[in-house]
C-alpha cells in the first residue's frame, strides 16, 4: 500500500488538475476534496477525516476565482468559499488521530499593499487594506488558527500564474488585437466595491488615483514553478509560514504588455486608461484591481532555500506559455 498520501482541496481547477497529475506522476497516492468526482465532498466531514487522518500532506486550494465583478453576492462568496474550506480542512486536521506532517494552503499576493517604493517580501512586507486585503488577511488567519504542533504549515502566497488558463489567454488575445498596451490609472468615480470585509473589515480608504504611468508592478510565475514549488516545499521541512510564489523576474505592466506584443507579432498596441478600463471591465464582468494594483512580492524565503527557478525572466516564460496555447489552437 503507498504510503505517501496527499490530499488536495480544490483539485477541479487549473492549478489543482495540474499538481494532481504531476503528483501522481510522483509516486503520490492522491485523495481529492470537492465537487463532482472528487474523493470527499466539503459537506462530508466524516469522510474527509477518513482522507486527512494519515495522510502525510494536505493541500488546500479552494476558492471562487476572483475574476469576476465585485457584486455583494461575490464578495461574500469569495470569503466565505476560501475561510469555510479552509476550516473544513482545519477541522479534520485537528482531530486526526496521525495528522499530516505538513499543510500548505492557498493564499495571495494580493494581501500586501499597492506597491511602487520597495519588495513585499515575507519577512518585512506590509499587508494592504481593502477587500482583496481582507480576504487574504481572514484566509491565512483561519489557516493558522488551530493549536497542530505536528503538522508543518506554509500559506502559498501565490502571484498571478501564467498558464492556460482564461487569464493568460485574454491578455495573448488583447495583444492580438492590436489593443496591448499598458493600463495606466488615473481618476474615476468613486464606488464601494473595494471596501474592507469580513469581522475585521478594514476601514474604508479615501478616493485614490494612483498615477503608475503603466509602471504598477506584475508579480507572476509560470505554472511549471508553480508545481516546483509545491515540490520543493514539500520535501524541505525548514519552510514555514507565509512563503511567496512568484519568479525573481518581477516585471512591471508597461513591460508585460510589450513582451505580448512581441509573443504575438503585434506592431503596436493601444494604452488603455482608467476610463476606458472601468467600462470594458464592466461589460468583462470584472474589476480595473486586476491590472492596476501594483503587486511588487519577490520569492526571497524561496531562493534563500536554495529553489531554482525553471522560468525566472518574464519573455521566455510568456513565449513557452504562448507556443502551447497555438498548439492548442487558441
Amino acid at each position: 500500500m503507498n504510503s505517501r498520501r496527499i490530499v488536495i482541496g480544490g483539485a477541479s481547477g487549473t492549478l489543482g488538475a495540474r499538481l494532481v497529475a504531476e503528483l501522481t506522476a510522483d509516486g503520490w497516492e492522491v485523495a481529492t476534496v470537492g465537487r463532482g468526482a472528487a474523493d470527499a465532498g466539503w459537506d462530508d466531514p466524516a469522510r474527509l477525516l477518513e482522507l486527512v487522518d494519515g495522510a502525510t500532506a494536505v493541500i488546500g486550494l479552494s476558492g471562487k476565482s476572483v475574476d469576476c465583478r465585485y457584486t455583494d453576492a461575490n464578495r461574500d462568496e469569495i470569503l466565505r468559499s476560501r475561510v469555510d474550506t479552509t476550516r473544513a480542512l482545519s477541522d479534520a486536521i485537528a482531530a486526526s488521530a496521525q495528522p499530516p506532517q505538513v499543510w500548505l494552503n492557498a493564499s495571495t499576493t494580493t494581501i500586501y499593499r499597492h506597491a511602487m517604493d520597495r519588495p513585499q517580501t515575507e519577512r518585512d512586507g506590509e499587508l494592504g487594506s481593502g477587500f482583496s486585503v481582507d480576504v487574504a488577511r481572514a484566509w491565512e488567519r483561519e489557516f493558522t488558527a488551530a493549536a497542530m504542533p505536528g503538522t508543518r504549515r506554509v500559506a502559498l502566497r501565490t502571484s498571478v500564474v501564467l498558464c492556460d488558463g482564461p487569464a493568460t489567454k485574454i491578455l495573448f488575445r488583447l495583444a492580438r488585437l492590436g489593443v496591448g498596451g499598458p493600463q495606466i490609472d488615473g481618476r474615476w468615480f468613486p464606488h464601494r466595491r473595494y471596501r474592507g470585509i469580513g469581522p475585521e473589515a478594514s476601514p474604508p480608504e479615501p478616493p485614490t488615483s494612483r498615477h503608475t504611468r503603466g509602471r504598477q508592478r506584475f508579480t507572476w510565475v509560470h505554472i511549471d514553478d508553480f508545481v516546483g514549488a509545491v515540490r520543493f516545499i514539500l520535501a524541505h521541512d525548514e519552510l514555514a509560514g507565509p512563503i511567496n510564489i512568484a519568479a525573481p523576474g518581477v516585471s512591471d505592466n508597461r513591460t508585460l504588455m510589450r513582451i505580448l506584443r512581441h509573443c504575438v507579432g503585434a506592431p503596436i498596441g493601444l494604452p488603455a486608461f482608467r476610463w476606458m478600463l472601468e467600462p470594458a471591465a464592466w461589460v468583462l464582468r470584472t474589476e480595473s484591481e486586476m491590472v492596476l494594483k501594483s503587486r511588487w512580492a519577490p520569492p526571497e524565503a524561496l531562493l534563500a532555500a536554495g529553489f531554482e527557478f525553471r522560468w525566472p525572466e518574464l519573455e521566455p516564460a510568456l513565449r513557452d506559455i504562448g507556443a502551447g496555447l497555438r498548439t492548442a489552437g487558441e
